[in-house]
Order: C-alpha cells, then structure tokens, then sequence
C-alpha cells in the first residue's frame, strides 16, 4: 500500500525532498456520527534513507493534520539515486516505498 507521493531534486551537493502522505491522522478523540469513537490510527514514525544512511527521521503523534506534508534537504544525492521511505504506524502496521532522485 503506498501512502506517500514524493518528489526529491538533487541540486549542487544538496537534495531536497517533498513528501506528502494520504493518511487520515486519526486521534482517537473524534465521534462518529452513531456517537461511537474513531479509533486512533495515526503515523507514528517515518524514516527516510538514501542507501544504508538514515537522511530524515520523523516521530508524529496525534497532533499532526490529516494527509501531511514534509520537506527537507540533506547533503549528497544524485540523479538517478533511489531513496527508502519507510513508516510505521501506531496500530502496528508498518510499510516501505522507494521513489528516485531526480
């Protein structure tokens, strides 16, 4: 199941990347319409690498809005590298998606 679209731009040394995930950032505070509670389901860590070197790490709790968008740059990258994304959420589910330097 991939959740994130992401675009990363190797430019002068640096690559800059922009991800945005489809996810719904569920809290476990919110009611359905019956009145029961959604159930939290929420990112809870995401972990970017470019081959064995972790470049970017996030640890999210409920906080964070639906569908969310994140944007670094770190040193190095080329065109053409492929960079691992890879998530984890707080029900346990886990999942990893790679997507090419341009």
């Amino acid at each position: 199941m991939s959740i994130f679209r992401v675009k990363a731009k190797a430019r002068g040394g640096n690559t800059g990347v922009k991800m945005m995930a489809k996810h719904p950032m569920e809290t476990g505070q919110r009611k359905a319409k019956d009145g029961s509670l959604i159930p939290a389901k929420f990112l809870s860590v995401v972990t970017v690498s470019l081959g064995d070197k972790v470049v970017f790490e996030a640890n999210m709790n409920t906080a964070i809005s639906k569908n969310p968008y994140l944007a670094f740059s770190f040193e190095g990258g080329a065109k053409g590298d492929e960079l691992t994304v890879a998530w984890t959420e707080n029900t346990g589910a886990t999942g990893t998606e790679t997507a090419a330097v341009k």
